[in-house]
């Protein structure tokens, strides 16, 4: 199954993204994962400048 793709506008949250990873840790394919992971590191710091 691929990687829910991300609503336009602001990113998924970090820890739903997070949680996605870990659910789909052993079928992930390298592009995939490398994909969702990409979209969390943009959701963290989404959430650092909102913090700031």
């Amino acid at each position: 199954m691929p990687p829910t793709p991300p609503p336009p506008g602001a990113p998924r949250p970090a820890a739903v993204v997070n949680a996605e990873i870990r659910e789909r840790a052993a079928s992930l394919s390298a592009e995939e994962y490398q994909a969702l992971l990409e979209e969390w590191a943009e959701a963290v710091k989404a959430s650092v400048v909102e913090a700031a």
